[in-house]
């Protein structure tokens, strides 16, 4: 048995080679490899997904160790798309990963063709550009899936996943839902994990928090000049505390929800 084949090895014998046949021509798009997104990404690679299309522009900041899954102390300060992308080639050298460093908006939204995938996965943060994500997404016929916010969270039994519509006790999914209604809705139900868990930060914001970012920034190699030294830290309006484990299970949740419906085609 060759190592390519041996890797899904035990996914196959769970779900059946059909399974592992139709995963490997799944294109998939994920918006934000932070600490839900990145989680997502591995899992999915892991499961055996052959094409897979990683979206964030930021860089690896010191203070993302603790949860996003290619952030390490070696890695502070390099591009998030091309170090998670050398990671995902090492699970599997035969799936064709894109890495795109770059900001999700309106102005950038048609240049990602979203209509060519079959999955489209949304792990944004910032609250504008999400919003466009879902209203763009729910538009094509790909199965669409959305994140709401991991932050501020301990207990994993509260994570949940629901129709976007019926999220209830998350604050971001009622905001979302509020400002979407009010610009025309979506144009089909999508679903949502999210956790009705919601405590309070306890400690104070330091260094990479909200002030401007002070991680070193790799300027080696090409890259979009805009982007050499981007970093969303200074630019949120506050930062929650996170734990290491929640933003992993949201991403793992994730990925489930493309395992389990790829698998309902068998």
């Amino acid at each position: 048995m060759g190592i390519e084949k041996g890797i899904f090895q035990r996914t196959e014998l769970l779900l059946g080679k059909s399974f592992i046949e139709k995963a490997a021509e799944k294109k998939v798009i994920i918006f934000g490899i932070g600490g839900v997104g990145s989680w997502c990404a591995e899992s999915l690679i892991r499961s055996g997904i052959g094409y897979l299309t990683i979206v964030d522009s930021d860089r690896v900041c010191v203070t993302n160790v603790n949860r996003q899954i290619m952030a390490t102390t070696k890695t502070v300060g390099k591009v998030k798309t091309d170090v998670l992308k050398a990671r995902l080639l090492e699970i599997n050298p035969k799936a064709e990963i894109t890495a795109i460093q770059k900001i999700y908006n309106p102005e950038t939204s048609e240049s990602f063709e979203l209509d060519s995938y079959d999955f489209i996965i949304d792990g944004i943060d910032s609250l504008s550009n999400k919003i466009h994500l879902i209203q763009t997404a729910t538009k094509t016929n790909a199965c669409f899936f959305s994140s709401m916010g991991a932050a501020l969270k301990m207990d994993p039994t509260r994570i949940k996943v629901a129709e976007f519509w019926k999220v209830d006790g998350c604050p971001l999914g009622a905001a979302l839902r509020k400002r979407i209604k009010r610009i025309g809705g979506t144009s089909k139900k999508f679903l949502c994990v999210y956790s009705d868990e919601l405590l309070q930060n306890k400690g104070q914001n330091t260094a990479c928090g909200t002030e401007k970012c002070m991680c070193p920034k790799a300027l080696e190699g090409p890259g979009d000049a805009e982007l050499v030294n981007h970093e969303w830290c200074s630019l949120k309006a506050q930062v929650n505390g996170t734990t290491s484990y929640m933003p992993a299970m949201f991403g793992m949740t994730i990925a489930s929800l493309v395992i389990q419906a790829i698998e309902k085609e068998n």
